[in-house]
């Protein structure tokens, strides 16, 4: 009975220790499984708070990428201005004396206004080789009215063209003109006012007097002037240097300016047309063009810059016929270091003729090559010796490239 009360005291008691074993055991089970949970709900947490955090700073680079790839095109062209030695290169031409008209007293039949009726607007220039569309910027010197105006100013010529005509300028590429020339107000007042509008009817630009002419190609602004310049004057020196400081203002890069000046068919340039077109340099011009003699007159290197004395007549309705057919195309590359001007000079010398055929004046400039091109070029470097040598021709293109 002893023994049997042993064994059973023996069993509770083991039975005890397993009892307590395994309360031992689930609570350790339950801890661990409780700071599992735990551990698990807080990672999960974190892992959401971190992924929210997270998602915030993505948000923020993505506003900030959207920023930047929108400034982007601005900045990408200021580095390209920045970078070293970066350069661009502008080809400006100019050509003489545009008169798109007649005076309504010539009688003769083969007139300019007869000839487009005749021939359409685009006869006119087909001689020219597409030299002025193929340039980055062409000016010229437009002397005459366009327009319908029948009060005329009391003078020997008076030259008028149809206001569509302003349309032979675009198809040649021609891209401004100048309008301060002797001719201008042949129509008077209202005259002048209806050029101007069939000018802006074509978005062709206009300078001259008042009216100042700016553009930008390839990044760079241009900006041109033009004055009648009879006499080297306080007046016009004021007017010179003036819009000079404008047109810098502005921003212009290079600045052109047109005369309309010297002694009509006079190959040598007078003493005032120098000295004028000298003070426009020491002002700041970077090219001179000179036109009315309705003959070519030399080119000079002044302080760097060129001076073109007299382009002579180019597309010319004032004359049938007149002796001296000879003209030509100045052409001059500018070149830009991360928008700055250089010193690097490159120009071009194009002869032409007024007219395609030798026995009269068709109103077809054409670009001349052979023996004819040898000598209208060895016209201008004669006359250029008459002003101040030729030592401009080290920069000229087809010279040195022949």
């Amino acid at each position: 009975m002893e023994n049997k009360n042993h064994l059973s005291r023996t069993k509770s008691a083991k039975q005890q220790r397993f009892k307590n074993s395994l309360r031992f055991t689930l609570l350790a089970v339950f801890i661990l499984a409780a700071g599992g949970f735990a551990a698990a709900f807080y990672m999960k947490t974190d892992k959401a708070v971190l992924s929210s955090s997270s998602e915030k700073v993505n948000d923020s680079k993505k506003e900030e990428k959207s920023v930047i790839e929108e400034e982007q095109p601005e900045q990408s062209q200021a580095q390209i201005q920045t970078q070293p030695n970066a350069e661009t290169t502008i080809k400006i031409s100019a050509a003489g004396d545009f008169t798109l008209g007649t005076d309504e007293t010539f009688t003769y039949p083969d007139t300019f206004v007869h000839t487009a009726s005749a021939n359409g607007l685009a006869y006119f220039v087909q001689g020219l080789d597409n030299i002025f569309l193929e340039d980055d910027l062409t000016t010229v010197n437009l002397e005459t009215t366009l327009t319908n105006s029948t009060q005329k100013a009391q003078k020997t010529f008076r030259f008028k063209g149809d206001p569509g005509y302003a349309e032979i300028l675009k198809l040649g590429g021609i891209e401004a003109v100048n309008l301060a020339n002797n001719h201008i107000h042949d129509y008077l007042q209202k005259g002048y006012a209806d050029t101007i509008e069939a000018l802006k009817n074509q978005q062709i630009g206009y300078f001259g007097y008042e009216n100042q002419y700016i553009t930008t190609v390839k990044g760079v602004k241009i900006g041109a002037l033009g004055y009648e310049g009879w006499q080297d004057t306080r007046e016009v020196r004021n007017k010179v240097s003036q819009g000079i400081k404008q047109l810098r203002e502005q921003g212009a890069q290079i600045v052109l300016v047109h005369f309309h000046w010297g002694v009509e068919r006079q190959y040598v340039p007078t003493a005032s047309q120098k000295s004028l077109a000298h003070f426009a340099i020491d002002s700041g011009a970077d090219l001179i063009l000179g036109h009315h003699p309705h003959v070519v007159q030399g080119i000079e290197e002044y302080n760097g810059k060129f001076i073109v004395y007299s382009l002579g007549n180019f597309m010319f309705g004032g004359n049938r016929n007149p002796s001296d057919k000879d003209t030509y195309v100045f052409q001059q590359t500018f070149h830009l270091e991360n928008g700055v001007l250089t010193d690097k000079k490159e120009i071009n010398i194009v002869p032409f003729s007024i007219s395609s055929v030798s026995s009269k004046n068709n109103y077809q400039p054409t670009k001349l090559n052979g023996s004819e091109f040898d000598r209208v070029n060895k016209k201008i470097i004669d006359v250029s010796n008459r002003i101040n040598g030729t030592g401009w021709m080290v920069y000229d293109q087809e010279i040195n490239t022949e």
